[in-house]
Order: C-alpha cells, then structure tokens, then sequence
C-alpha cells in the first residue's frame, strides 16, 4: 500500500529511500521527480560495440525501431517523453552530425558547410569539427530507454531539465564525489550527441544548453538545459541529494530547509514574512 501522505514528506521520504542499501533506477527516478519536480523521464543510452552483447539485447528485449532514420534528438525525446525502450543501427540515424560524432561517418565538405554558420570562415568551421570529441569506428548500435525501464546497465545519463533544477544537481555531484568546481563544456552544435559522447570518454557529467539542432529536433520549446551524467555517476548523487534533504529538512538550495523550490522570492526581503500568531 503506497503511503502518499510519506511521499510528499521530503524528510520521510529521504529516510526511506536511506535505509536502501542502494537506490534502485526507480528509486532514482522517483527521488528526481519528487524532490527536484522533474517532469521528463532521464534516458539511459548505450552503446553496443561488441556483436554478442546486442544479439543478447535483441533477444531478451522488448524494443522499437524507426520506420524512418531519425536524429539522435528524436530517439531521446521518445524515450524522455513516451517511456520507448528503442535501438538504431547506423541506417535508423538520419543526422549527419551525430553519425560523424558516433564514428558513423568521416570529416566531409558537407560536415564542415553545416558549421560555417557559427564560423568565420571555412577554417574555422573545420577546427569546430575536428576538435569534437567521436566514439571509436566500430559503433554497431546505440539504444535509447528511460532509466526505469533500462533493460541494461547505461554507459550515460541524459537528462532534460530546468537550469536551476540542473544547478542542483551539478552542486550534488561536486559534493557526493569531493571534485570541485563542476567544469561544463559547451560545443557549436552536436549538443546532446557530442554530449553523450563527451561524458561517455571523460567519464564525468556535464550540463550544457541546446544547440540549435537539439532545440528543433529535440522537443525542447520550453527553454530547457541538457544534464548528461555518467551512467554509475547518478546514484551517488542522488543519494547526496537525499542524504541533505534529511540533514537540512529539504532539498532547495535558494531555500534552506524548504522544499524544492523554496518561497523562491528576493532574497532577505523585509516585507514577505509568515510568523505564527501571538497567545
């Protein structure tokens, strides 16, 4: 029997989800949503580079195909949005951009044209190509699921959020793992498949903003920032962030001791103030 008068208790909840010894993908899910409001659900990606374990994959799970190549955007979005477990080989990728990230495809006239705008000249158009980040040439297939319904253990973690729901959670990371100041990295372009790939090789996260692919490819009309995490990095994070709702009787940060968001008005202002009532 669920107990929804302890789901909305941040304190209770938190010592609840602490007497696990660790979080579950559910509990994860569930502690983002509840605590920070976040309405997307985080996508787990992988990607299969070893022949026997995608047979594996394609054996023992339920998933989806594209009837058409579509961009790297569009499978997360379907996984954030519909809760789709999908796979792509590299015929379901329609984006150019992400094959060359992916290692699906070389540097072309075309890779350095698509680029020209966020450049001065041609030259630098090809710098900004050739200084990505790209997985090694023997990708086979990536797959897309969100995080609770993961059939396999994720090599990242890509989230959508709000930039201040986003700034928890880099604060929390920095803490959980004692490495500060949470670095950000940002490229033109390519911002959720360079995203992922980037996280997937540096092995830490990063929160970085829509590129204009992503922002019209990705479903992300309503403002919001990509956060990108190792796949083993979440759990430690999320258990921080529980572990402070405990110690400070909520998770906000503009806040302390209130719930997310907080009475999120100026800060020591004079003029907004509760007390109670005088006997």
């Amino acid at each position: 029997m669920i107990d929804t008068s302890q789901l909305l208790d941040d304190v209770s909840f938190a010592k609840a989800l602490l007497d696990k010894k660790s979080l579950s993908n559910a509990d994860i899910v569930f502690a983002l949503r509840n605590l920070l409001r976040m309405k997307y659900y985080p996508v787990a990606v992988k990607f299969f580079f070893s022949q026997s374990e995608l047979d594996a994959f394609k054996k023992n799970t339920e998933y989806k195909v594209s009837a058409h190549p579509f961009t790297f955007c569009h499978y997360l979005a379907a996984s954030r949005q519909r809760g789709d477990i999908l796979l792509s080989p590299e015929r379901g990728l329609g984006c150019s951009n992400a094959k060359y990230i992916f290692g699906w495809k070389g540097m072309d006239e075309g890779e350095v044209k698509s680029h020209l705008k966020y450049a001065k000249n041609a030259k630098q158009a090809e710098k900004i190509v050739t200084l990505k980040k790209r997985l090694p040439e023997n990708l086979l297939a990536f797959a897309t699921a969100p995080l609770h319904k993961s059939p396999y253990v994720p090599d990242v973690i890509h989230g959508m959020s709000d930039v201040l729901q986003a700034y928890h959670l880099g604060n929390d990371w920095s803490t959980a793992m004692d490495i500060f100041p949470f670095q950000m990295s940002m490229t033109m372009n390519s911002s959720a498949c360079h995203g992922v790939t980037e996280v997937y090789l540096s092995r830490k996260p990063n929160i970085t903003p829509m590129c204009s692919g992503s922002y019209t490819a990705g479903k992300t009309e309503q403002g919001e920032i990509n956060w990108i995490w190792p796949g083993d990095q979440l759990e430690p994070t999320v258990r921080w962030m529980l572990e402070r709702t405990v110690r400070d009787a909520g998770p906000s940060f503009p806040r302390t001791g209130e719930t997310y968001p907080g009475f999120n008005m100026c800060k020591l202002c004079p003029f907004l103030v509760w007390t109670k009532p005088k006997e």
